[in-house]
């Protein structure tokens, strides 16, 4: 027994041997490979930690303290946020709810109309998919030089305006309308600019999604008894790019709630007329730039920064994949 033990290991020997010149041999390449992927990675990853941890961590840091940007920053603990919260009566009274409105209507607006001429889109030939694709996309590109030429030219307070031209031609003003100095105005109008203009990477990427489906699927599905294409929209289409809509939704949270510079674009004033299009964002600028407390206006990034992570979050939570 012992001598047929002793004949099985000198016969095994070459073979782990060779099993263990393997593994060495293995765990080089994946050495190896992590090494140019850390490689490779190093830039970005340096790049990230220069120009957003880092700002984070320091706007977090200045929300404690008094800083107005020439002496040393002096620890006020919360009197910031408490400043902004109980004191600031234009932030309560009007930045907060007009950054409300505009990203409760513009985020979920321009969303669904992506996923709409996304899905048109998706139904067309390739030709013209690409090329009514790039008209799409084109004004999130173009969005500060068409607000500057277009937009201003069409809602101008004088007879020159096209808006005003129009209703005067039809006799239903009496005298031209200022659209971009009236408060009752300017928040519809960059409501509207901003839906126009949101047709970014969130688009590109439900397109893509919409285009990879498998097309298994619907024919598995209509044999299974399924009737008609909102229901092929619902069951399949929408749970087989969760991923690439739950980018879009990051996407268009981010945007909008960081918007800003399209009201003073628009009005041509900062602050905007009586504040009826400004937002968080300006509000940033006025405390930091203008008024060089550069405490508060930390403050304020990190409650624009906690809003942007909530609804983050909550859209996660509703577009995660089902395990």
């Amino acid at each position: 027994m012992k001598a047929l033990m002793l004949k099985m290991v000198q016969f095994m020997k070459p073979a782990l041997n060779l099993f263990n010149k393997g593994e060495t041999k293995v765990v080089e390449f994946l050495e190896r490979k992590n090494r140019t992927t850390a490689l490779f990675l190093a830039p970005y990853i340096i790049l990230f930690f220069t120009f957003i941890v880092v700002p984070v961590v320091v706007a977090f840091a200045l929300s404690f303290t008094y800083f107005n940007g020439i002496q040393a920053p002096r620890f006020n603990g919360i009197d910031n946020y408490l400043f902004i919260l109980t004191e600031d009566e234009i932030f309560m009274k009007t930045i907060l709810p007009n950054t409300l409105l505009f990203s409760f209507i513009v985020g979920p607006g321009g969303y669904v109309l992506s996923f709409m001429l996304a899905w048109v889109l998706s139904q067309i030939t390739p030709k013209m998919r690409t090329f009514l694709a790039l008209i799409i996309y084109s004004p999130s590109m173009t969005a500060g030089v068409a607000i500057a030429v277009v937009w201003r030219i069409m809602f101008s307070g004088d007879e020159q305006g096209l808006t005003n031209s129009f209703l005067l031609r039809l006799s239903l003003i009496n005298e031209p309308l200022q659209f971009l100095q009236n408060p009752d105005y300017l928040m519809p109008i960059m409501i509207l600019v901003s839906i126009w203009s949101s047709m970014g990477v969130g688009f590109l990427a439900i397109l893509a999604g919409l285009l990879n489906v498998n097309k298994d699927l619907y024919e598995a599905a209509y044999m299974d008894g399924m009737r008609n294409r909102l229901q092929e929209i619902f069951y399949i289409t929408i749970p087989s790019i969760k991923k690439q809509m739950l980018f879009s939704a990051v996407m268009s949270i981010v945007g909008t709630f960081s918007a800003g510079a399209i009201g003073v674009a628009l009005s041509g004033a900062n602050p905007t007329p009586q504040n009826s299009g400004q937002m968080i964002i300006n509000h940033i600028e006025d405390y930091g730039i203008l008024r060089s407390e550069m405490g508060v206006a930390a403050a304020l990034s990190v409650m624009l920064l906690l809003l942007i992570l909530g609804f983050s979050k909550f859209f996660q939570k509703i577009l995660k994949e089902d395990d």
